[in-house]
């Protein structure tokens, strides 16, 4: 076997660790450790410390690179808004994600009922399917990542399995029995799903970059609105040393 083939290998291995972070909490769900695991606020905390780390330390400084790289492959052409062109996809993923949020908020009291009876609605599986498209997009992307070599890419199955771990848990206080445990084994399988695509159909530098961009977008997006502690619940020091300390790790990494 070449060298080659071990590439997959190592993104499956992690695409299975993202898969895997959906379906531990189901797990834990059902036996009710998890709950009792989330309401400890500290771990919340330091969990969103960590993402939001990866994103001004690794996401928003890899953002430029992907930026030159698309301008690169431009050579010389005169392209629409080229220097700003990756920026904007980033800030289209935002807007999209934070329309699909912004429609469950608003409809939270008029679904509190069906929540409770463990029921679906047009809302759920529009939000669900958003989910299912953001985690295949970064199973996609872990094929990529494992291609830079084993540190980059635990450093992003880490980093986005607590990020799964935790839109998990938000998904689970917001749509209750609907999503458990259907949901989860959608979002688990939709990983698995782009990680094949992924290894099928490599794509190019710039058309990564630009996928990497919608990627870029829809993190801090999540991270913002799924992870960062709310007055009710959040713990400044445990989340500023989850913080501080994946910091450090991903500057010295």
């Amino acid at each position: 076997m070449t060298p080659v083939m071990e590439i997959p290998l190592a993104s499956f291995a992690a695409a299975l660790i993202f898969a895997g972070a959906y379906l531990v909490g189901g797990k834990l769900g059902a036996s009710g450790d998890l709950e009792r695991f989330w309401t400890r606020n500290s771990y919340i905390s330091a969990a969103a410390g960590i993402s939001v780390a990866y994103i001004f330390v690794d996401v928003l400084p890899e953002l430029e690179l992907q930026r030159q790289v698309v301008v690169k492959a431009a050579d010389g052409a005169e392209i629409l808004f080229a220097e700003q062109r990756i920026y904007m996809l980033a800030l289209l993923s935002f807007v999209v994600v934070y329309g699909l949020e912004h429609m469950v908020l608003v409809t939270r009291e008029s679904r509190r009922e069906s929540v409770a009876a463990g029921e679906t609605d047009a809302v759920y599986w529009i939000q669900l399917a958003g989910y299912a498209s953001y985690s295949a997009l970064i199973g996609y992307l872990v094929v990529e990542r494992g291609e830079r070599g084993v540190l980059a890419l635990g450093v992003y199955a880490f980093a986005m399995a607590v990020h799964f771990l935790i839109v998990d848990h938000a998904l689970t206080e917001e749509h209750g029995r609907a999503y458990a445990p259907q949901g989860r084994r959608l979002l688990a399988a939709s990983v698995l799903v782009g990680w094949f695509v992924g290894v099928a159909t490599p794509l190019s530098e710039p058309v990564v970059a630009r996928l990497f961009a919608v990627l870029a977008g829809g993190v801090v997006l999540t991270s913002l609105r799924a992870e960062l502690p709310d007055d009710r619940q959040g713990r400044f020091w445990p989340f500023c040393f989850g913080a501080i300390i994946f910091a450090v790790f991903l500057i010295f990494a």
